[in-house]
């Protein structure tokens, strides 16, 4: 099934989507911590992020300080997986999860069309995944996790 958004999200002014240059592990930790996630070594998270397929973070032109960031690793054929979904707590949290699902659907949706897609996320986050068509607990299934 492919995924067209179904409004279109406009960050806050000074704030920037990025999937360019590698954020720094200690950063990702730190947002992390910030939405009540596992945090993992520093060495472990920088190989993860950069053996993943893409990332997305959000960020504020004015601030050296990640607001938002998600991961994907993919097989390129049957699945896709989102890892360490995670933004800042705070007025701005469900924007920043919506824009991050969006954009990472819609390049599942133009480069790996086909592939299921599972999600790593906080509970904080279960709004905006519902609200970009995910069903949460299906057939009772709770928790999938992966050590780094």
């Amino acid at each position: 099934m492919q995924y067209f958004s179904k409004k279109k999200l406009i960050l806050p002014e000074g704030y920037f989507v990025n999937s360019s240059q590698i954020p720094l592990a200690k950063e990702v930790n730190k947002l992390l911590s910030n939405c009540g996630c596992e945090t993992f070594p520093i060495k472990s998270l920088s190989k993860a992020i950069q053996q993943s397929n893409f990332f997305f973070t959000i960020q504020n032109e004015f601030k050296n300080k990640l607001y938002g960031f998600v991961r994907v690793t993919s097989d390129r054929g049957l699945n896709a997986n989102l890892w360490n979904l995670s933004a800042v707590p705070g007025i701005n949290q469900q924007l920043y999860y919506s824009m991050l699902i969006n954009l990472t659907l819609e390049k599942i949706n133009r480069e790996m069309p086909g592939c299921s897609i599972s999600v790593q996320a906080p509970e904080s986050s279960f709004k905006s995944l519902e609200e970009s068509g995910f069903i949460l607990d299906p057939n009772g299934i709770r928790v999938m996790g992966y050590k780094l």
